[in-house]
């Protein structure tokens, strides 16, 4: 899926987070952990930055999911749980 940076993006977000990559963004937006929608119409993505030591990205969009406006490190974010199939081994033997 295409994304395009918002001009706050460019201007913004990226001059005071060196740190956040627009590749990373990219990858949260095509493929993220969990995407919930807010109130305002805007959509947060999460997802896991290797570059970052593996923690969590929160990348927000416009209503129309593509338009990139934000981006910053999530401490809080919490992996969705991932339930466990019938066929995989227990946890414990």
């Amino acid at each position: 899926m295409p994304w395009l940076p918002a001009r706050y993006f460019e201007e913004q977000v990226l001059r005071k987070r060196p740190y956040i990559r627009r590749e990373s963004c990219e990858r949260i937006v095509a493929k993220p952990l969990k995407r919930e929608t807010q109130p305002d119409g805007r959509i947060r993505f999460w997802g896991t930055v290797p570059e970052l030591g593996g923690r969590a990205l929160r990348v927000i969009t416009l209503s129309d999911g593509v338009t990139v406006h934000n981006a910053f490190p999530d401490r809080n974010f919490k992996p969705p749980y991932k339930r466990r199939r019938e066929s995989e081994a227990p946890l414990l033997s």
